[in-house]
């Protein structure tokens, strides 16, 4: 049986954002999918990957404002990887990986009838697009990576696992609030304290006993274990060179510890046709919740599908 993970009975954004969950994998693995407009449409899906140990929720104000450029009935799909949000969780801590990801993106489009569609991913959602990529090229029509490249900076690994770490069982409120917007507030420097609480609660929640749960399996923090903060990964460019056979939209936060400028840099050279962005005032993951930082995905995303159209 798969492991079962605690999820908040009540939580609005989630109860924003309805999801279907569908088989992939053996009978009891299923992924949470929220669907906006008809994928029967014949259009070119747009479809939404998260980062590490994030979830859907991370693209729900991309979801608000996409329509009014892309169209009311364009269709919009919204994932959740295994083990993270509604997701069930991996057997075993070995089977977290990119490419079982990447495998499942693959059985999940089968599943929804999904011949090709333009995908975003942000953060580690970027590699498994580039492993995707590697598996099964013809799906991709496009691809947006935000602060995802071949190679993840080893402190933003760290920085991670110690937040995360420090975020585990943390109860009542007076010690909560605060390290909620302490845990966000040097990725949103601009955001108010309000609007950080509630986008540290993206990933987290706060259960019946007042303590603070993860919105994911909590073996994903033990996967970064191994990191160190000199460490010097190996970047996996024959994955990001699998891209090559569709278009490419690379952005980049401003504040990110995830993508190394020079990593990005040479992403733009191996890849000179693709269009590249900086999000001003930002960290990972990218809010996307404005109008200037959501066009371009949005013209990218409606160039492709015209072009499909006119094929």
């Amino acid at each position: 049986m798969p492991k079962r993970r605690p999820l908040p009975d009540n939580y609005d954004a989630f109860a924003a954002l309805p999801a279907t969950m569908v088989t992939v994998g053996s009978a009891d693995q299923r992924i949470a999918v929220h669907v906006a407009g008809s994928l029967a449409s014949g259009a070119v899906p747009l479809v939404c990957v998260a980062g590490y140990n994030r979830n859907m929720v991370d693209f729900a104000d991309l979801l608000r404002l996409a329509p009014a450029d892309l169209g009311a009935g364009h269709p919009l799909v919204l994932v959740d990887l295994k083990g993270r949000g509604r997701s069930t969780d991996r057997q075993k801590l070995a089977d977290y990986s990119s490419l079982a990801d990447a495998a499942d993106l693959v059985e999940l489009a089968r599943a929804l009838a999904i011949e090709r569609a333009v995908f975003i991913g942000q953060g580690y959602g970027g590699q498994v697009l580039m492993g995707m990529a590697a598996l099964r090229p013809t799906l991709i029509a496009g691809t947006v990576l935000i602060d995802a490249g071949p190679v993840s900076d080893s402190r933003s690994l760290v920085r991670m696992r110690t937040t995360l770490n420090e975020l585990t069982g943390v109860r009542g409120e007076k010690s909560l609030k605060p390290m909620l917007r302490r845990m966000v507030a040097n990725d949103y420097p601009e955001t108010p304290e309000a609007r950080l609480e509630e986008l540290a609660l993206r990933s987290h929640f706060v259960d019946k006993r007042g303590r603070l749960q993860p919105l994911f399996d909590p073996a994903l923090i033990k996967l970064l274990e191994p990191f160190d903060l000199d460490d010097v990964l190996l970047a996996q460019w024959p994955l990001f060179d699998a891209l090559a056979s569709a278009p490419l939209m690379m952005m980049r936060t401003q504040l990110t510890q995830q993508l190394r400028r020079e990593t990005f840099e040479e992403m733009m050279r191996r890849r000179r046709d693709a269009e590249a962005f900086v999000i001003e005032s930002q960290g990972s993951p990218a809010l996307l919740d404005n109008a200037d930082d959501v066009r371009p995905i949005v013209e990218f995303a409606r160039r492709l599908a015209n072009l499909r159209r006119a094929a």
